[in-house]
């Protein structure tokens, strides 16, 4: 295939990608991925902040790492998300219109794409990477709108970023790294049929930093903003029907990571990442969050030149609060801590426990990668006051395809 040729079939798979993404609801912390859906990191349990195994996971995570890249790259990932989520409420919320009822979601399961873009300065003079990426940066919902009692119960949340960072080696050992990102958002609920579907536009930074130890070992940070968001006429008062706007925020991120490759003459890859999220900061999650941490550990072992196999185990601590009285997003519900917990019951993401695995193949075509990954979140409940939520069957399935145009 001619190298024109090649950028026009990447060029078709950029487009369908965009025209068809759907609504995520998949392994999520809080409402947030972290690398956990992109082609090579997503069979390691996302640990990827120093030592990435494909493209996206640099674009979308520490920026220093960008640096590991050579010639220019391009990658397409992947993944359907599905869990079954069910809701138990057993008493009333008489403003909000909520009556007892037990459903399960109907919301289908998703799909989430990730895109990058990846070349060196090297031929330039400079010690730099560049990197360019559409990441799919979180989302969630459900819908029990089936059940009358609910009175069209629903929460929707996707997030799309388009990111540009640069890596820069200040030394043979040390990289330093920065990265922008502009996103759209869109939000419905999760005020019962008093909320509606409405976009936003939020932007964010991050910096990073990637140190080679020892010869097997290297230590990576990041630390990524707040991504404020501002949803213009989101939600009707009830009684009176006035629209009020809701206030969104991603929260901060501190994200370390740790991976060593001594094992095996350099063979295996073990990798563990830590991130602490800052939700008591984030205007609207912070009435359903806790600060969180999470921590995911992930290896790869190569089983020849070509081949990798990957597995990764993910503890996400249960970031559910215990609610007080407060407003969500400015919006103080007239149903108090109850509808306070209701709300808690649409956004449980409460799954503690992730495995998942992965298969790379390099040069599976010249010049072509492919990675294949899938993870298993277990069983989960929780109880919110009157309010009871149940996860099963929480599974995720991916790919991705790399193109190197420089260094074999």
């Amino acid at each position: 295939m001619s190298r024109a040729s090649q950028w026009r079939m990447i060029s078709a798979i950029a487009l369908f990608w965009i025209s068809h993404h759907q609504t995520a609801v998949g392994q999520t912390f809080g409402i947030e991925l972290h690398n956990n859906v992109m082609p090579a990191s997503g069979g390691m349990g996302g640990a990827s902040v120093s030592r990435p195994q494909d493209l996206q996971s640099a674009i979308g995570g520490n920026p220093a790492t960008l640096r590991q890249f050579q010639g220019t790259q391009f990658s397409f990932g992947g993944a359907w998300a599905d869990v079954d989520y069910s809701i138990s409420q057993s008493s009333s919320l008489p403003i909000l219109g909520v009556s007892p009822y037990s459903a399960k979601s109907s919301t289908p399961g998703g799909l989430l794409g990730n895109i990058g873009l990846t070349r060196d300065l090297e031929g330039a003079g400079l010690p730099a990477t560049i990197g360019l990426g559409l990441i799919t940066d979180g989302g969630g919902g459900v819908n029990f709108r089936a059940a009358p009692q609910s009175n069209g119960t629903a929460a929707q949340y996707v997030s799309i970023d388009i990111v540009g960072g640069v890596g820069v080696s200040v030394t043979e050992d040390l990289t330093l790294g920065a990265s922008a990102s502009l996103g759209t958002s869109y939000l419905d609920g999760p005020f019962t049929d008093f909320a509606g579907m409405t976009s936003a536009y939020g932007a964010r930074g991050s910096i990073g930093a990637n140190l080679q130890l020892t010869q097997y070992t290297s230590l990576g940070a990041y630390w990524e903003t707040e991504k404020d968001l501002n949803f213009n006429d989101a939600f009707l008062l009830p009684v009176t029907g006035r629209a009020r706007d809701v206030s969104f925020e991603h929260p901060s991120n501190v994200v370390f990571g740790l991976a060593n490759n001594r094992l095996f003459d350099g063979r295996l890859l073990l990798a563990t990442d830590v991130v602490f999220k800052e939700y008591s900061n984030a205007d609207l999650l912070r009435a359903i969050y806790r600060d969180q941490w999470c921590f995911q550990f992930g290896t790869q072992y190569s089983l020849t030149p070509k081949t990798n196999l990957r597995l990764g185990y993910v503890y996400a601590q249960n970031p559910m609060k215990s609610a007080r009285l407060e407003s969500i997003g400015g919006i103080v519900l007239p149903d108090g801590v109850p509808a306070i917990r209701y709300v808690q019951g649409q956004f449980a993401t409460i799954t503690e426990n992730r495995i998942t695995g992965g298969l790379g193949v390099r040069e599976l075509f010249p010049g072509m990668d492919v990675d294949l990954f899938a993870g298993y979140g277990f069983d989960a409940d929780d109880q919110f006051a009157n309010t009871s939520v149940s996860l099963k069957d929480n599974y995720w399935v991916g790919f991705g395809s790399t193109w190197r145009f420089g260094p074999r």
